[in-house]
């Protein structure tokens, strides 16, 4: 594994355990109020976890058995099947997403270190990608959905750890033009885009990696330009 995967695989655990904590609060009624996702309750974001992480779970079971799978079947039933699980009783959709997340924790356990040489596709004859690239892809999802969720988690609430590999990873996006962020809680910067300068973004890492992923308006930032840049959504 990667330095990033090894430090993603790291973290999984404890953000599955907080994410569980915060659906387990959830009552009944909460699950059909609407999320920080447009056009999503808060059923539809646990039921998103809990088939992504069926999905990656396949997909390393796949790569250790020596028998590629896809993550989904297709785009199409990517979403229907989120739509149908979100329609479940919360009692059910919270235990699929205990039985996910125990799954694909399992499924990672189980790996080889050959087995992360390859690569897997989204969905038959759609993008791929490295299989060293799953434990990052896993506790982005867990993370940055538990504060989608809008029930008390928020950016705020993100380790350390994981607002640096979030900062991380998305130095791996194309982006319109040049930029760097400089947060106010780490001594670091990250420069984002292809080529050099461009706009200086400051702000705690946590209000940070929110904007980078697409969330929110910049709320807590500051551009050395008096302007952001444009990022898209994650």
């Amino acid at each position: 594994m990667t330095d990033s995967a090894a430090r993603a695989a790291d973290l999984i655990t404890d953000a599955d355990r907080a994410l569980v904590r915060t659906v387990d609060r959830l009552d009944e009624a909460a699950y059909a109020e609407p999320s920080l996702l447009p056009g999503w309750t808060r059923a539809h974001v646990v039921a998103h976890l809990a088939l992504n992480a069926e999905g990656l779970a396949g997909v390393l079971h796949g790569a250790h058995i020596g028998e590629p799978q896809p993550m989904y079947a297709s785009p199409e039933g990517r979403d229907s099947d989120i739509a149908e699980l979100a329609a479940a009783d919360p009692a059910e959709l919270r235990e699929r997403l205990l039985a996910g997340t125990a799954t694909f924790s399992d499924a990672l356990a189980a790996m080889h270190e050959d087995d992360w040489a390859g690569r897997f596709e989204r969905t038959p004859g759609g993008p791929d990608f490295a299989l060293v690239h799953v434990a990052l892809m896993r506790v982005r999802e867990v993370e940055i959905h538990h504060a989608d969720l809008g029930a008390g988690y928020s950016p705020v609430d993100w380790p350390e750890p994981f607002r640096v590999l979030l900062l991380d990873s998305m130095t791996k996006r194309p982006y319109p033009a040049p930029f760097s962020v400089h947060p106010t809680d780490l001594d670091r910067t990250w420069h984002y885009g292809e080529g050099t300068g461009g706009a200086v973004v400051t702000g705690t890492s946590a209000d940070l990696g929110w904007w980078l992923t697409g969330r929110g308006t910049g709320e807590g930032l500051e551009s050395d330009t008096n302007d952001l840049p444009e990022v898209e959504s994650w």
